[in-house]
């Protein structure tokens, strides 16, 4: 099924690029300026959407092993996550159940079992409490109450998702729309993760428009890679997910060939992006290689943090190592210099409250599509958010 669907985007895209047009939205969309910078929009943006949907908070790459963790911070939470013994994921509150302490440090290392270090209370793979230090000392407590507090998560296409409500009841398929087996074209499963940078930027709305935007290309990215790339753009999308692509000349070559010999890798080529916060860009050079950008909003509404993961399909030569790392430097180089730059300014001007409103134009389809699932979001209560996300599948 999601090769039927990459086929018939491929077709979509040969249609335009023979044409010289891309997918109009109906009218020029209005963004309210204060939705940048505004408390009450950035706390609500924070409780009720990265505290409630899903997050891309890691990769099968990084947790390959038994054994494996990760501990992180999500909008405030720590998190972990790790591979048991048998090779299930689990994710929990990185915090003991005794006074509350970080079990581990941020980053990733492979453990048997957790041992607090603080009263080096020990937890096994799958959460249980299984030692408590001077026990005798302490009193009589039952530790099967007392066990690492669960987040719910799920693995697909080599993509781990959490949710940060411990109670949730969110329906991971009808949030993914059926993205997940679009991604799954990838085969991260077996990657390799090349390396990673954080960087520090602007409002997280204002980063993520970047991310959904080719209207830019040629101008902001004048004098590093936007010449080569055309600055229209074919959208589409899965629930709140979207992909990003140009009419490309190249695909009006594959009509010469039969439809189940089109390269997967040609027809996966652009921009992914998993709501509400991760940007996956294929690029070529070094080995195929993507770009997975994890965004999170920072501590104020002007503020935010992009983890860039730079991920290979194979383990690097060391030729094409130094390829990849030449390839990896400018991309970050464009991001904090070019896009995060030009986003700062951006959001120092907006905050001066001067102006009304932003806009996107017809040929942004992505960021209105984005800012009304965005809106469509906070505006839905607990109760109801599952049916939101399945009726958009309908």
């Amino acid at each position: 099924m999601s090769r039927e669907q990459l086929i018939k985007m491929t077709e979509h895209n040969i249609a335009h690029s023979k044409a010289g047009t891309i997918d109009m939205e109906p009218d020029v969309f209005k963004v309210p300026a204060t939705k940048y910078y505004a408390q009450d929009q950035y706390e609500a943006e924070v409780e009720k959407i990265f505290k409630r949907v899903p997050l891309l908070l890691a990769t099968t790459a990084e947790l390959r092993n038994p054994g494996d963790y990760k501990a992180m911070e999500a909008v405030g939470v720590p998190v972990l996550i790790n591979r048991d013994s048998k090779g299930k994921i689990h994710a929990f509150m990185n915090m003991c159940s005794h006074r509350g302490a970080a079990l581990v440090e941020l980053g990733c290392d492979n453990a048997k079992r957790f041992v607090c270090p603080y009263h080096a209370w020990t937890y096994n793979q799958n959460g249980d409490l299984i030692g408590i230090s001077s026990k005798e000392d302490f009193g009589e407590i039952d530790k099967s109450e007392y066990g690492l507090v669960p987040l719910p998560v799920i693995e697909r296409a080599g993509l781990i998702w959490v949710c940060l409500r411990p109670n949730s009841d969110i329906d991971f398929d009808a949030f993914l729309s059926g993205y997940d087996d679009l991604l799954a074209n990838f085969g991260f499963e077996t990657w390799h993760m090349h390396d990673q940078r954080t960087l520090r930027g602007p409002n997280w709305k204002v980063a993520y428009d970047g991310y959904l935007d080719l209207y830019h290309l040629p101008v902001l990215h004048s004098k590093t890679f936007g010449t080569e790339i055309s600055n229209q753009a074919l959208y589409y999308s899965w629930g709140p997910h979207q992909r990003v692509s140009s009419p490309s000349p190249f695909m009006i070559g594959l009509e010469d060939m039969p439809k189940d010999e089109w390269d997967t890798n040609l027809m996966m080529m652009g921009v992914w992006t998993v709501f509400p916060h991760v940007s996956i860009a294929s690029f070529e050079g070094g080995g195929r290689s993507v770009m997975l950008s994890q965004l999170f909003p920072g501590k104020t509404p002007g503020e935010s943090y992009t983890v860039q993961n730079y991920m290979m399909e194979h383990k690097p030569t060391p030729e094409q190592e130094v390829e990849a790392d030449k390839q990896f430097t400018l991309l970050e180089y464009v991001v904090e210099k070019e896009d995060y730059a030009t986003g700062l300014r951006l959001q120092k001007a907006l905050e001066t409250g001067h102006k009304d409103h932003v806009l996107f134009g017809r040929n942004e389809g992505g960021g209105q599509k984005f800012h009304s699932w965005v809106d469509r979001i906070i505006e839905t209560a607990d109760e109801d958010l599952n049916k939101l996300f399945a009726g958009s599948n309908q």
